[in-house]
């Protein structure tokens, strides 16, 4: 078992989000992340979808989503270059002082944004690698136990131009 990338070019019509969870859900198949968004063409969406699996059922992943008559490509981003980001919020709330000045400090190591605070709270956002917020979660949890409300958007890939560039 590994987790699996997976990109999706579909056809932007109500419904198609739905048929294709529904083939995942249908198959007892789980989604870890899914983020779907319009192309640059306003009738196809990408949906970026990763998973956990074993190659055999993975592959019957690919084959079925491959019959699925809203699906026009599937592309494997499991072993691919590729570029990958996921957004993430995170609210800290009952704040002393002392708790934001370490807040803005921690905002020059990690260069993540710091967008709304009050008196007792601090609304964090920052675009990164899926490992990179797993390990600012944990910060978070260590530092902030209890106080720490997390909104966590699935990772958005694209294929690398170049090796270089990983």
């Amino acid at each position: 078992m590994e987790k699996r990338w997976i990109c999706l070019f579909v056809e932007n019509e109500i419904g198609v989000l739905a048929r294709i969870s529904g083939l995942f859900s249908s198959k007892s198949y789980n989604i870890e992340t899914l983020t779907v968004g319009t192309t640059e063409d306003p009738t196809v969406s990408r949906m970026t979808i990763s998973m956990i699996s074993d190659d055999k059922t993975f592959e019957q992943i690919k084959k079925q989503l491959n019959r699925s008559v809203e699906v026009i490509k599937v592309i494997d981003y499991t072993n691919m270059a590729i570029h990958k980001k996921e957004l993430v919020y995170f609210k800290i709330i009952s704040c002393s002082e002392k708790d934001k000045v370490e807040l803005f400090r921690l905002e020059k190591v990690y260069n993540y944004k710091i967008i709304d605070y009050s008196k007792n709270s601090v609304i964090i956002e920052w675009t990164e690698t899926e490992s990179k917020i797993d390990d600012l979660i944990a910060l978070f949890k260590s530092m902030f136990p209890n106080r720490v409300e997390i909104a966590r958007g699935g990772s958005v890939a694209m294929e690398a131009i170049s090796v270089a560039n990983r």
